[in-house]
């Protein structure tokens, strides 16, 4: 009798260290785990949320899926039915799992899964699973100079704000990719360019005639790529010749208009007539002659016949 009981208590002893350690499951209680707390999926792709129950008493626990977004909570799964943004485009399956048919952007969320079970010891459990979709870019645009000269330099510009997460950028010469660092590239040595992956600016410092040719951009993530048509782009030698005929001609346009402001000089063209000229006053009628104020009459000519 004495050596069952030690037996007993020895086996009590081992059930509670192995329940501690979770080697066994527990019936007191509900208990909950997932396949992944950080979830991807692709836009309009399927994706499945685990929420395994590993321990319950309860027969029928009442499970609810709550979905969390800038710290608002709604109601995905909700009294036996799909319910808020997922309703026609998810199914709850097997125990708790939620099955979403067409992923989309708008689902990037937090999703907590609650079971409460009333006949169990701990009779609610929670587990929180982050949700995150990827999207595919869009056709970036692209910003190609048509025409550059030789020496100068110039910048090459491609931006996408649609994909998730952020895309990677590259940049293609002849339908060739241009490797991010030149210096790795035996063919490259001697260019001057440099590509920033993450602003999809590609820049030269110096033009080469070599680096004419068709450039195009492309943005990639995860979920996928997309590129922009192709863009011609023309480089130019220095214009010597053109250069010294302007210069040449703006110099005989300023001796041209010198000797004419000097000539119009010479001939006076520019002087100002002088405010005292003689003035000359109408002729007096021959019939009357009159005299000064301070006479106060007036005389008579011989000829003035009453």
């Amino acid at each position: 009798m004495r050596h069952c009981k030690m037996a007993i208590a020895r086996l009590i002893a081992c059930f509670v260290v192995y329940s501690s350690l979770g080697l066994i499951p527990s019936s007191f209680g509900v208990i909950l785990r997932t396949t992944d707390k950080i979830v991807w999926a692709n836009e309009f792709e399927p994706i499945e949320l685990t929420c395994l129950i590993e321990s319950i008493s309860t027969n029928n626990p009442r499970i609810e899926w709550k979905k969390i977004k800038n710290g608002v909570p709604s109601y995905v799964y909700f009294q036996n039915r799909i319910a808020g943004d997922l309703d026609q485009r998810a199914q709850l399956k097997e125990t708790a799992n939620i099955l979403i048919f067409n992923a989309t952007r708008s689902d990037t969320a937090e999703y907590r899964c609650e079971v409460a079970a009333i006949d169990d010891q701990r009779d609610f459990d929670e587990i929180l699973i982050s949700l995150a979709v990827r999207v595919k870019p869009v056709v970036p645009r692209c910003s190609v100079p048509e025409a550059v000269t030789v020496g100068t330099s110039t910048e090459l510009r491609c931006l996408e704000n649609e994909g998730f997460p952020a895309p990677l950028y590259r940049w293609f010469h002849n339908n060739e990719e241009l490797a991010q660092d030149p210096k790795s590239s035996p063919k490259l040595v001697n260019t001057s360019y440099s590509i920033n992956p993450d602003t999809g600016g590609l820049k030269f410092r110096r033009v080469r005639k070599e680096d004419a040719g068709e450039y195009y951009c492309q943005a990639k993530n995860d979920a996928g790529y997309a590129q922009c048509p192709s863009q011609m782009m023309e480089v130019y030698d220095v214009d010597y010749l053109g250069i010294f005929l302007k210069s040449f001609g703006a110099v005989v346009v300023f001796f041209c208009l010198a000797a004419s402001i000097c000539h119009s000089l010479r001939r006076g063209c520019f002087s100002k007539k002088g405010h005292n000229e003689n003035y000359n006053w109408p002729a007096q009628s021959d019939g009357v002659e009159y005299g000064n104020a301070d006479e106060g009459h007036f005389r008579h000519k011989s000829s003035f016949i009453i």
